[in-house]
């Protein structure tokens, strides 16, 4: 294998690494702001992609009219969710909530199954499938396009909670009774973050549903979004991206070896490997905080 073609397989799992990143993205945003483990990221992502293909499709709009038009849609069933499944919840076992997020996953996935079925469509966004050639590299577009949208989604997000309302929701995150306590809205800062995290959605749904089709197999993104949402750090965004890269990176590489070992498939076996392997060993990940308690 010559170094062209080690290159291209880098720099192309480094921008699928990105894509990875931007599912992260939304699981830190909720996890930073209000220490909440959201299991149905890889949900919200499907149903963003399908309410801009309803728009889109459906009804014949522009993209630049369905894409905003979903983004305001889907921010408020984020905020709808923490208000009517979770805020009840506050103070709970954490195992409880797990299990409600994993329940609004079932639940999302059965109510776009029965709405839109299950062939898988394409959105169109308009992006070129010729590769686009740096030097003797083949990289896709859309994956160039998608690694734009996230690290452009990064720096928002960096912004974002060096302001006001991203310290609190920061607050909020390490102690709600002491938020609550010098007059912070708990509540509300968990449904803000909540709605954030279903604006990424839809960037992450249009991005991926360009790439594999909209369709059932989007809330299977979950996964990969978590594994490096766990190896950057749960309340990390910068490691979410750096995560990201590095997993895309293994998952490229790693399986040109591999299949020719075990007849292929291998990428979802190195993902789960990192996993398991970053959360016996590492287990706040690389950028994570490490609380230690003390009993």
């Amino acid at each position: 294998m010559d170094w062209i073609f080690l290159a291209e397989l880098t720099v192309n799992g480094a921008l699928t690494g990105l894509l990875y990143s931007l599912v992260a993205i939304g699981l830190v945003l909720i996890y930073k702001s209000s220490a909440v483990p959201n299991l149905a990221q890889g949900a919200l992502t499907m149903l963003g992609a399908y309410v801009v293909l309803a728009f889109s499709h459906n009804l014949g709009w522009p993209l630049w009219i369905a894409i905003p038009l979903a983004v305001v849609i889907m921010f408020f069933v984020g905020i709808g969710i923490e208000r009517v499944a979770l805020r009840r919840l506050a103070g709970r076992p954490i195992v409880m909530i797990l299990m409600m997020t994993m329940g609004l996953d079932i639940f999302l996935r059965g109510t776009t199954l029965a709405i839109w079925g299950g062939s898988s469509r394409s959105l169109n966004l308009g992006v070129s499938y010729d590769p686009f050639f740096v030097g003797d590299m083949l990289l896709s577009r859309i994956h160039i396009v998608g690694a734009a949208v996230a690290i452009a989604i990064f720096i928002a997000s960096v912004l974002f909670f060096r302001t006001r309302m991203g310290i609190r929701l920061r607050a909020i995150s390490d102690d709600y009774l002491a938020s609550w306590s010098v007059g912070i809205s708990v509540e509300g800062g968990v449904a803000l973050s909540w709605g954030l995290a279903s604006i990424v959605a839809v960037a992450t749904g249009v991005i991926w549903g360009e790439v594999q089709g909209v369709d059932q197999s989007l809330s299977l993104l979950l996964l990969k979004g978590l594994t490096v949402a766990v190896l950057g750090g749960l309340d990390s965004i910068l490691g979410a991206i750096v995560a990201g890269i590095i997993l895309g990176i293994m998952e490229s590489v790693g399986s040109f070896y591999l299949d020719a070992i075990v007849g292929g498939g291998s990428r979802d076996l190195i993902v789960a490997a990192v996993l398991i392997l970053t959360v016996m060993i590492r287990p706040h990940g690389l950028f994570g905080r490490h609380d230690i308690e003390r009993i």
